[in-house]
């Protein structure tokens, strides 16, 4: 794919086109490869990088198209279509930019970083999920210690997405000395200490280079902290899960989508030859591709709405953002379940397209915050009990 060099930022009206593009002739073309040999989408990146959308959401005062969450989900499903490996990275590059912009203002240190990203060439990443306390991702056990212009980490990340490929990690420790339950720090990936003890080798979003990260006396500026002292969980609450819950649901759902066009192409185009009929002309069929269809525009509905309730501020913002990370992976699971069912025994050679949906569509019920936790959450918020 060929692109003319960025004159200007990106506007609202061209970034979905663009994404399309960049979906259908880049990403979709590495995506078998992708998933087949557990590779990092490095074609694709660079592509989305140079087209300006890896910057939609850094301020236009350091070169980035300032757009807002609602831009960001539509490039992530249409990614997601292609090859939910590279939605997801982008998804959370996209979660860890927005606590850099949301803080860039007031911390003019971090304007480097910020240029990077909207010039697509610095990927970021969250680093906030740890062996020991899992898939609550809000209560990190790492540890940041003081040392004069500098600080300390010592970690054990559990999961983190791009963790040999990114440049930054947004990454969560136990405060040094404020009160709150954590702080936020922007870690260089080249830092000396981090390793990663071994590489992805997943059954979904092969590509996606998620592992475990540890940090061994990592020294990083103090300058790095993002936000205050204490205040991670505050950042954490009121942008990272707002954002990233509906970045992840835009990832299911175009898995969803995928597998649901996919599907309907394989029945409409494979028959019996001996009877003279397709697969699609079987009602029971025809019901189960119903089915894909409205779940997965139940989800992108609900995606919708909640994406008007972050940037609009409405009063039921939380128990959306609660609501669609959740709908989403349970609704990808059937539609993706039916996927192979209405394809039969030739949903499993790979050319049809629908096991690697399968697949994906598992990662999203157990990335953190989990399903089950959502669950509990939802029920919470419902009988008026605090979520933590």
């Amino acid at each position: 794919m060929s692109l003319a060099p960025l004159s200007s930022a990106l506007v609202l009206e061209e970034v979905l086109p663009l994404a399309g593009r960049v979906a259908d002739e880049v990403v979709a073309t590495h995506a078998s490869a992708v998933d087949t040999h557990g590779r990092f989408p490095e074609e694709a990146l660079a592509v989305l990088g140079a087209s300006g959308l890896l910057g939609i959401i850094s301020a236009a005062d350091v070169g980035g198209s300032g757009l807002s969450l609602r831009a960001a989900v539509d490039v992530v499903e249409r990614v997601a279509r292609a090859c939910g490996s590279t939605g997801m990275i982008t998804c959370m590059h996209y979660s860890a930019t927005a606590v850099l912009e949301a803080l860039g203002p007031r911390q003019p240190g971090l304007e480097g970083v910020r240029r990077d990203i909207a010039a697509g060439r610095h990927l970021s990443t969250l680093a906030f999920s740890e062996v020991g306390s899992r898939s609550h991702f809000w209560a990190p056990l790492s540890t940041a210690r003081a040392d004069g212009d500098n600080v300390v980490l010592d970690a054990r990340k559990s999961w983190v997405t791009s963790s040999r490929r990114a440049d930054s990690f947004v990454w969560s420790s136990k405060p040094i000395e404020g009160e709150g339950a954590s702080t936020l720090w922007l870690v260089p990936n080249r830092s000396a200490g981090l390793s990663v003890p071994a590489p992805f080798d997943g059954l979904g979003l092969r590509g996606n280079d998620s592992t475990a990260v540890n940090a061994d006396g990592v020294r990083i500026p103090v300058a790095n902290r993002l936000g205050a002292d204490g205040v991670g969980f505050d950042l954490m609450m009121g942008t990272v899960l707002p954002w990233f819950a509906a970045l992840s649901a835009g990832v299911s759902v175009g898995i969803m989508e995928a597998a649901t066009q996919k599907a309907a192409a394989h029945c409409a185009g494979t028959g019996f030859a001996h009877l003279g009929a397709n697969l699609g002309d079987l009602p029971t069929i025809r019901a189960y591709l119903a089915r894909m269809r409205i779940r997965t525009d139940q989800a992108r509905t609900l995606l919708d709405d909640t994406v008007t309730a972050i940037t609009t501020g409405r009063p039921d913002t939380m128990l959306r953002v609660l609501e669609v990370r959740a709908s989403a992976a349970e609704n990808s699971l059937e539609v993706t379940e039916l996927a192979m069912r209405v394809c039969g025994g030739a949903a499993f050679r790979k050319e049809v397209g629908v096991d690697r949906a399968f697949r994906d569509a598992r990662a999203a019920g157990v990335m953190a915050p989990t399903t089950d936790v959502l669950y509990d959450f939802v029920g919470k918020a419902l009988v008026g009990l605090p979520l933590f």
